[in-house]
């Protein structure tokens, strides 16, 4: 599988910070953040899409949003 990167969160020195990259192959989206275990977050999440084991949340700050969706949009077609 080949990773395409995406956007790092600005705000971090480089290491260990949140992240997005895409499969090449499938054009699948993969986010490394901070792992969601505040509980009230989590069961409020359930009541829209209930989690499945293999399944998590994470977390990426605000202050990615606009870098998000410009990786997103500039990845094009390609993101499925």
């Amino acid at each position: 599988m080949a990773l395409r990167f995406l956007c790092i969160d600005p705000g971090t020195n480089g290491g260990n910070c949140p992240a997005v990259f895409m499969d090449e192959e499938t054009g699948d989206l993969l986010f490394q953040g901070w792992t969601e275990t505040n509980e009230g977050t989590l069961t409020e999440a359930s009541t829209h899409s209930p989690m499945a084991a293999r399944e998590s949340m994470v977390r990426l700050p605000a202050r990615m949003k606009t870098m998000v969706l410009e990786a997103l949009s500039a990845a094009g077609k390609d993101v499925r």
